[in-house]
């Protein structure tokens, strides 16, 4: 049986353009935000991966069935209805830290904040740090 590609990879796209052409000025401007706070967690720039996601530092994973490829670090896309983190391990280990972030909704391993004037932005820097020490610690 044939391997599944991965669609979101990364690409030449960039970046600065991405977050140029988003038409909400305060979007942009939380997105530069999260842009600062992923670069200073992960050590690495920003590379857009597929066509909407920002993400930061790479990793390979490989699952007890087989399946393996690589991943971001730490991540954002800055999508119609919310700022979406990639929140890499889940989020059930950073469970105390988001009690105190403020309003915001999540999935599996994704945080979901409509403007980062909801959240604490101290709380969302520890929570960011906080995730990628816990990959690297993992991985």
């Amino acid at each position: 049986m044939a391997k599944a590609k991965l669609k979101t990879v990364p690409t030449k796209r960039s970046v600065a353009k991405f977050i140029a052409d988003i038409d909400d000025a305060e979007k942009r401007k939380d997105c530069r935000t999260v842009m600062r706070i992923m670069k200073a967690a992960t050590k690495a720039p920003p590379k857009m991966w597929g066509p909407s996601i920002v993400g930061y530092g790479d990793y390979h994973y490989k699952y007890a069935s087989g399946r393996e490829g690589d991943w971001i670090v730490a991540g954002f896309a800055p999508r119609k209805n919310a700022l979406t983190l990639y929140v890499m391990g889940g989020l059930k280990p950073h469970a105390a830290l988001l009690k105190k972030l403020g309003k915001h909704s999540t999935g599996v391993g994704c945080l979901y904040i409509k403007r980062l004037s909801d959240v604490d932005e101290k709380v969302l820097t520890k929570l960011v740090n906080a995730s990628v020490k816990h990959l690297k610690a993992t991985t």
